[in-house]
């Protein structure tokens, strides 16, 4: 159920709590103290946002934004990685040269792991502006785009990039599956299109998967794009949907979530693009 702005207020006073510099005996704390937060402390902020439309949820990742790194080291997040990995396994091309469309780019996890590969050029396009203004610090990007994903289109021309790449924001209750051929729409005629994603458990994390995997094989059928590679991980993440009781029963391999990642090469020549 999507809440009002006015029930918002409670969880964003708690936000504040977790996000701010807080004082000890008129102290602030320093970054390595204010950083503190435990898995379970990030389990439960991440419920918080349960419900949220997308919009709501954004605000939710702007207020995030600053401790969303180093949030994610702690959980062992892996989605950037598996992504890059399967793309620097299978492009040959010029690095330096290249146009990279950062599609969801949050603070910029992507980017960095790209630019030690010998990526150059980057363009941004996040719905957080929270996370647009970290990933602007890092100075690796030429352009940023703010676009809620699903409710406004992606802002990129066709045809324009070399690369498109979309890492961990391809789930459910984030950016719906219409949008892949958005991404197919972005790239140029023999670009390439690699998606990073967490394989949640659940009835809904099953049933995204389901409905992803059937357009990226409509897509293929259609001519759009043919399959280059497939990469699957046994540790995308730890699973933060699980409870602590939970976590205490299961073995260290089991308190992961599995990640799959695929590369698509954009057709040459194709007119059902505009279908």
């Amino acid at each position: 159920m999507n809440q009002s702005p006015a029930s918002l207020i409670p969880l964003l006073l708690y936000l504040d709590s977790l996000f701010t510099h807080r004082q000890v005996s008129g102290r602030v704390l320093t970054m390595s103290e204010e950083c503190s937060r435990t898995v379970d402390d990030l389990r439960t902020l991440l419920k918080s946002s349960d419900g949220f439309n997308s919009q709501q949820r954004m605000k939710f990742y702007d207020s995030w934004a600053e401790t969303y790194e180093q949030d994610l080291q702690m959980v062992n997040f892996r989605a950037p990685n598996l992504g890059v990995d399967l793309l620097n396994a299978n492009f040959s091309g010029n690095r330096e040269e290249v146009q990279v469309l950062d599609v969801a780019c949050g603070s910029g996890l992507v980017t960095k792991l790209m630019v030690e590969l010998g990526f150059k050029h980057f363009v941004g396009v996040d719905g957080s502006q929270g996370m647009l203004d970290q990933a602007a610090k890092t100075g690796l990007y030429k352009e940023l785009k703010l676009a809620l994903l699903g409710t406004e289109p992606l802002p990129a021309q066709t045809g324009t990039f070399d690369v498109v790449i979309i890492v961990g924001a391809l789930d459910t209750g984030f950016v719906p599956v219409s949008v892949v051929r958005e991404l197919c729409h972005a790239a140029k005629p023999g670009g390439f299109v690699c998606i990073s994603r967490g394989d949640h458990r659940g009835t809904a994390g099953t049933e995204y998967k389901k409905d992803l995997e059937r357009v990226l094989q409509l897509m293929e059928e259609e001519g759009l794009w043919s399959p280059v590679g497939l990469k699957q991980t046994d540790r995308y993440m730890e699973d933060l949907d699980l409870n602590p009781e939970e976590v205490q029963e299961l073995q260290q391999e089991e308190r992961y979530i599995r990640g799959t990642g695929y590369l698509y090469k954009k057709a040459i020549h194709s007119n059902k693009l505009s279908n």
